[in-house]
């Protein structure tokens, strides 16, 4: 059978079934263990291999001892693996006991750590605060550095003005004392026993001069620490060189030599025409033609009208004056006489068209004009001649008396209407010219300039770097006339006599007010106060402003200041470049004025009214409350129920009501220039009505005689005394007067005509023209408009300012607001819409003149419209208008308004200089944009953005070299300004090759005589003034003074004088 070792398959695995060979026979299958061999390497030599005769077979080991070398090689790999366990078990315990050391240790780091960052955090609260304390106590500082600067500076001006007052104290005791010693003298040459001096009494003489000093304690405040004063070293050199010192011009810089005193007297008699010359024939920088004509003449009156106007106007608005052809047509329009008569008397120009008759209505009113003609206004006679017809008696004796009397030009005309139109109108274009306008001189310059092409040069060339705008000058001018006129003198001489002791007090002392209420009077008696200065002193330098309506131009501070500095640049000979940043001008103003009156010989007199209407008037007048040199005064008028509190304090000049003996003064005259006379019965019922300050003020009284003297007839008078007296201010009159004059009027159409008229003056910026007010309202006539201008303007509701309508007094303002726009707000906007229309409309047919860029902007402003607003400022030609007419404050507060800073306002103009250079083809063209280019360029280098307004004015020069001439003036002009930035921006290598390149030029172009060279050379001199080349300088300056003075022997106009000289 052999062993169970035999049954078993030596290849065969483990748990295989044998299969039966014996075919189901030999008996049944079984599982058998197999033996595993084992993998331990230390049992492998204890087995042996048997030979090939039984492979896969073991030799000398049994069933039993198989089992146990397994059970050994299991321990002997468990110990093994145990072993390698315990060995890993125990690095790994080692391994955590260093992590969780590790552990340990880091957040003892990380609670170290985090302490540290809470220190640190603390330490950084703590820096921060201290940086925020240090920040606040930096402002603080700085803050209490700034009003230390100020009080220091006003200390030094304190002392000043008191070392100034003991000099001239000092001068008047050595004075008195040479006199005394010429005295003693002559008195001891007579044998005239003298006591000696030392035994008398000295008291009163040292109790005058302390009572004199005594005036010097009124400003207090600091300690006295100061420079010497520009005045008291004047005084003193005077006192001591002698009077020749006195020739030299204000900023003495310099070892420069005096000009002789014939040179400088006649400087001087030039200098008192400062003021702009305006021509006796304009009322209110308006030229009107007034037109007389026949039926026979219609046709020419027609065509002149209707063909030649509008090109007479075109000229007139480009030299920004109004034009007006003023003519009632006789058959639908006859206004009364004294209207037609007040329309001669404004007229610059009268025309009469005459052919066979004259009608015996015109006849009158012809002889006025053309026969008396007592001003000497230019007139025209045309006289149409026909073959085979014959003129009236009365025709031909009037041509005969005016050809005798040589007081018009004739024009005897044979030919058609056309022709004969076309004749008056070469004659007035010539006369509006020359004997009106004063053009004479421009063209005086275009044939000196040999240049026919630059008869547009700027004013501003003459004028320097100085922006003059004739119309504020000519707005004042006005003013100050208007508030002069009145019909008797109120009983105002008690209130000069205070004035004068103002400017005879001892320096220094603060303004005078004048203070009353409205109407009281307060300009009336300024401005005849002034008169009498003029009059009596003739060294007393005056300057005045009188501000308007709150809203006008008239008070805005800005141009007030820039105004009064111009004022006193012109007479220190300077025109030196004005800032326009409206802080840096409040700063300069007082600095101008101090240097002023140590060279002016007289006293200084300021006189603002109205002052309170200025806006933020405490804060733009400040300089008032500073001390003031010696030499100066200052008058200001307010309010007495609106004067700043601050101002309480000053000396006050209290107007009272007037005295019922003025009152009836008032009327009586009045009346008396009516013809008429009042009743005992009648001037009782006035005195009784006239007794409290509301019914007693000047204005108040002047209304009430104008009213009555208005009654046209005794019977007329209880009945408008009647109305009259049931009103008890000077706001219910004005609203008796404009019911009167509405019930006047013929038809409601007239009537709604004058409220629309009232209402698009009430809404203006400054005013509306007439000839503005008939090309917005169409269905106004001349008739209508005459009558009812000339019943406002007797009955002072309206006025005229630099040819614009305007109230004369508030209370009409505010009536006008009480009875047309409180009631009916529709019409205050549709007033408002009509007037930026119109403007609108100018400047999209490229109209823009002074009054669009004035109005439209401001009724933008007015309206709260932004993005209009901003579409108005980026037209190049309102800024440029507004900015070369001197209103660079307005137009910075337009761009304030619009939130834009300086940097992003130039940007918006370049931008839109760009789009306009795409469009620009033609010559012209191009010369207005050289001009846009230059404006911005001085406009950006004013602000002071000095390295954005190179590129500008570089650019103006390359499109005038182009477009030009490299020697034409206006390239001078680029050159000029270019050098002006250069100057300012301290490279002066630069600004002196361009100033020479400008002069050579200017001489060129005009000869070495003429005024443009002389600002050359004044722009030279200045530069080698600032480079301490005081040789050069002084050479140059004495080459342009006597050009200079020259000029002003020769044409003696206030172009001439403002071209200055800046020492």
């Amino acid at each position: 059978m052999g062993t169970a070792s035999s049954l078993v398959s030596p290849v065969g695995t483990v748990g295989e079934v044998i299969e039966d060979t014996y075919e189901g026979v030999g008996g049944e299958a079984c599982e058998i263990p197999v033996e595993v061999k084992p993998k331990a390497r230390l049992l492998r030599s204890s087995f042996r291999r048997v030979g090939t005769s039984r492979p896969g077979g073991l030799i000398g080991a049994s069933f039993k001892s198989t089992a146990s070398v397994q059970e050994l090689e299991c321990m002997a790999e468990y110990e093994r693996l145990k072993k390698e366990y315990e060995i890993f078990r125990i690095s790994k315990n080692n391994e955590l006991a260093s992590m969780m050391k590790k552990e340990a240790k880091l957040d003892k780091e990380n609670k170290r750590l985090r302490a540290e960052l809470q220190a640190l955090q603390k330490t950084y609260q703590k820096i921060l605060r201290e940086k925020e304390s240090a920040l606040e106590a930096k402002y603080q500082a700085m803050e209490r550095a700034a009003t230390f600067e100020h009080d220091r500076d006003k200390v030094k001006r304190q002392f000043k003005i008191f070392r100034e007052t003991k000099e001239n104290e000092i001068q008047d005791l050595l004075r008195a004392k040479r006199e005394l010693e010429a005295k003693l003298q002559r008195l001891q040459a007579q044998g005239i026993h003298i006591f000696d001096p030392e035994e008398t009494d000295s008291d009163d003489s040292c109790s005058e001069v302390a009572a004199t000093g005594a005036q010097s304690e009124y400003w207090s405040g600091g300690a006295l620490g100061s420079e010497p004063s520009m005045g008291s070293m004047m005084q003193l050199q005077q006192s001591f060189r002698g009077p020749e010192f006195a020739q030299s011009s204000i900023d003495v810089e310099g070892p420069f030599a005096n000009i002789n005193r014939d040179d400088w007297d006649a400087a001087v008699a030039s200098l008192l025409q400062v003021t702009p010359l305006f021509s006796h024939s304009l009322w209110s920088n308006t030229v009107r033609v007034y037109l007389i004509n026949t039926e026979e003449t219609k046709s020419e009156v027609d065509i002149f009208i209707q063909k030649y106007s509008p090109k007479l106007q075109k000229y007139c608005e480009t030299m920004e004056y109004f034009f007006q052809a003023v003519h009632f047509r006789v058959e639908t329009e006859s206004p009364i006489q004294s209207v037609r008569k007040w329309e001669i008397e404004k007229s610059s120009l009268t025309i009469l068209f005459l052919h066979l008759t004259l009608p015996s209505c015109l006849l009158e009113e012809c002889e006025e004009v053309f026969l008396k003609n007592p001003e000497g206004k230019p007139h025209l006679l045309y006289y149409r001649l026909e073959e085979g017809q014959n003129s009236s008696d009365s025709v031909q004796q009037l041509v005969e008396q005016v050809r005798y009397m040589n007081k018009a030009k004739i024009i005897s005309h044979v030919g058609g209407v056309e022709e004969g139109a076309h004749a008056v109108y070469s004659y007035v274009e010539k006369t509006i010219k020359k004997d009106i306008l004063g053009c004479e001189m421009a063209e005086l310059e275009k044939k000196d300039a040999a240049d026919n092409s630059d008869s547009s040069v700027p004013e501003e060339e003459i004028f320097g770097d100085v922006l003059w705008d004739a119309h504020d000058e000519q707005e004042q001018m006005e003013a100050f006339q208007q508030a002069s006129n009145s019909t008797c003198e109120l009983g105002f001489e008690k209130y000069y006599e205070r004035l004068n002791d103002l400017v005879a007090a001892p320096a220094p002392i603060p303004p005078l007010l004048v203070s009353g209420g409205p109407g009281s009077g307060k300009s009336l008696l300024l401005s005849k106060w002034i008169q009498l200065q003029q009059k009596h002193s003739s060294n007393t330098l005056i300057l005045y402003h009188f501000v308007g309506k709150p809203t006008s131009s008239s008070a805005e501070p800005a141009l007030i200041l820039k105004r009064l500095t111009l004022k006193l640049m012109q007479h220190s000979w300077s025109v030196s470049p004005l800032t326009v940043d409206p802080a840096k001008l409040l700063e300069e103003f007082p600095r101008w004025l101090e240097k002023l009156s140590a060279h002016h010989q007289g006293s200084i007199i300021i006189i603002i009214d109205s002052v309170d209407r200025i806006q933020q008037a405490e804060k733009h007048m400040k300089w008032l409350i500073d001390p003031l040199p010696v030499n100066v005064r200052v008058v200001v008028s307010v309010n007495v129920e609106t004067c700043p509190q601050a101002w309480r304090l000053w000396p006050t000049l209290h107007l009272d009501p007037l005295s019922i003996k003025d009152v009836n003064s008032l009327i009586n005259k009045e009346c008396s220039s009516a013809s008429l006379k009042l009743t005992k019965e009648q001037e009782k019922k006035l005195e009784k009505h006239c007794h409290s300050s509301t019914t007693c003020n000047a204005l108040y009284v002047t209304l009430l005689s104008r009213m009555v003297a208005g009654a046209g007839s005794a019977e007329n008078i209880d009945l408008i005394l009647q109305k009259c007296l049931l009103c008890q201010d000077t706001v219910s009159l004005y609203k008796l007067v404009l019911k009167s004059i509405h019930e006047s009027l013929k038809s409601e159409k007239d009537q709604g005509l004058l409220k629309e008229i009232l209402c698009l003056i009430s809404i203006s910026h400054n005013g509306v023209s007439e000839s503005e007010l008939i090309e917005l309202c169409p269905e106004l006539s001349w008739a209508v408009l005459a009558s009812v201008v000339h019943s406002l303007y007797k009955m002072c509701f309206l006025t005229y300012g630099c040819g614009l309508l305007k109230f004369r007094h508030l209370q009409a303002w505010e009536t006008v607001k009480l009875e047309f726009m409180e009631e009916d707000h529709n019409a205050f906007d549709a007033c408002r819409k009509k007037l930026i229309d119109y403007f609108t409309k100018q400047l999209s047919q490229e109209r823009v003149t002074w009054r669009s860029a004035d109005e439209l902007p401001w009724l933008f402003q007015q309206q709260g419209d932004k993005q209009k607003l901003q579409k108005c400022l980026l037209n190049l030609f309102v800024s440029q208008n507004l900015y070369k007419r001197g209103h660079f404050a307005e137009l910075l507060s337009y761009w304030q308004l619009l939130g834009k800073d300086k940097n992003s306002m130039a940007a918006e103009y370049f931008s839109s200089l760009k789009l306009y250079e795409k469009s620009c083809e033609r010559e012209e063209n191009m010369i207005s944009l050289a001009d846009l280019y230059e404006t911005l360029g001085r406009f950006l280098k004013d602000l002071g953005l000095l390295s954005q307004a190179i590129a500008p004015l570089q650019r103006s020069l390359e499109i005038r070299e182009t477009a030009l001439d490299p020697d034409h003036p206006r390239v001078a002009q680029s050159l000029h300004q270019l050098a002006g930035v250069y100057v300012q921006w301290k490279k002066f290598g630069n600004a002196e090759q361009l100033y020479k390149q400008a002069l050579e030029i200017s001489e060129n172009a005009y000869g070495t005589e003429h005024l443009r060279v002389a600002r050359e050379l004044d722009a030279l001199a200045t530069l080698y003034q600032k480079q301490n080349k005081y040789e050069q300088a002084e050479h140059l300056r004495k080459k342009s003074f006597k050009i200079q003075q020259k000029a002003v022997r020769r044409k003696g106009s206030l172009k001439v004088i403002m071209v200055g000289r800046r020492l």
